[in-house]
């Protein structure tokens, strides 16, 4: 893979123009949109697009916080995966993807059972293991599950990839709560606020005073799923304690200059202990960002298939 070349070395600049930036998408390809209910009363949005002729593997993606499907990185990722021959599916965590009313309950970044439950029913299909890609919180929930299987993951899983991941959830809420991310909190706790109240469940009173990530979790997140108060959450569901279980190949990309997740995460014993993880660190990109210029506009979508070729063509 060639080295990354920013566009912008500035960390705001990428992290803004990975959002904004106009992307390919996948429209060329027909879209099966398909609800797959994963436990009594839940059901979850896959929107898949399967390549013209024969299938080379199956890529599952996982969106970040308050995204869904629809974000620029997935439908870039999906572009250029159904080009080079494999299935893309977008998978929505629940109430993501317009799918407030279908599940009783939220989402939160170590909610893995959904995610589990279609990768099973792929596998019950005659579906190839799945290559799971992962971004920003979507990246803790892939790593944790594969975690959680350990073996039994090979079954279902051929490799991991988790762009700029919050592998210490604490560590991460405290920094995006930092004076420097203000515009970044401010616009995740109004998207938090919206999806929340379209559930019916909650109104904008529950919200009052609530103006922090690490607020909405300690109030809604934590207690709805028996965490007690947003530091247990934050210990219990964080990715970082799972890595020690992970035995397939998994491809870290995080950027040094990323403002939401502390670069030095990524040089602990729980990921430098398992050889089953690879890390490929940039000097700039901030979060979710990676522009580069011409020639690698997408840079991180390249990372990752690339890895993702190499890995098909080593199990075939």
């Amino acid at each position: 893979m060639d080295p990354f070349e920013p566009l912008f070395r500035n960390p705001h600049l990428q992290t803004i123009a990975g959002h904004y930036w106009s992307r390919p998408s996948a429209g060329g390809f027909p879209l099966e949109r398909r609800f797959f209910q994963t436990e009594p009363g839940v059901q979850v949005l896959v929107e898949s697009q399967r390549p013209a002729g024969k299938v080379v593997g199956e890529i599952v993606m996982v969106h970040g916080l308050e995204g869904s499907g629809e974000a620029g990185y997935m439908q870039s990722l999906s572009a250029i995966a159904l080009k080079s021959g494999f299935a893309a599916h977008r998978f929505n965590m629940r109430t993501c993807g317009g799918t407030e009313q279908l599940s009783p309950t939220l989402y939160h970044a170590g909610l893995t059972c959904d995610l589990t439950a279609v990768l099973r029913e792929f596998q019950r299909e005659g579906r190839a293991p799945a290559f799971l890609v992962g971004f920003s919180l979507g990246g803790n929930v892939v790593l944790k599950l594969t975690g959680e299987l350990g073996e039994e993951a090979r079954s279902l899983v051929r490799g991991v990839c988790a762009v700029s991941t919050p592998l210490d959830l604490s560590a991460c809420a405290h920094r995006i709560a930092q004076p420097d991310n203000r515009l970044y909190e401010k616009r995740f706790v109004n998207r938090m606020r919206d999806r929340l109240c379209a559930t019916g469940r909650y109104t904008r009173q529950d919200f009052e005073g609530l103006r922090t990530v690490i607020g909405i979790d300690q109030a809604i997140t934590a207690p709805s799923f028996g965490f007690g108060d947003a530091e247990n959450y934050y210990r219990t569901q964080s990715a970082l304690r799972y890595l020690g279980g992970i035995r397939v190949p998994v491809l870290l990309i995080q950027a040094k200059d990323d403002t939401f997740i502390p670069f030095e995460i990524f040089g602990s014993e729980a990921v430098r202990a398992n050889g089953c993880i690879e890390v490929l660190a940039t000097e700039h990109g901030g979060h979710l960002g990676f522009i580069g210029r011409k020639g690698q506009r997408f840079w991180a979508d390249q990372a990752v298939m690339n890895w993702i070729r190499d890995h098909a063509i080593s199990a075939a």
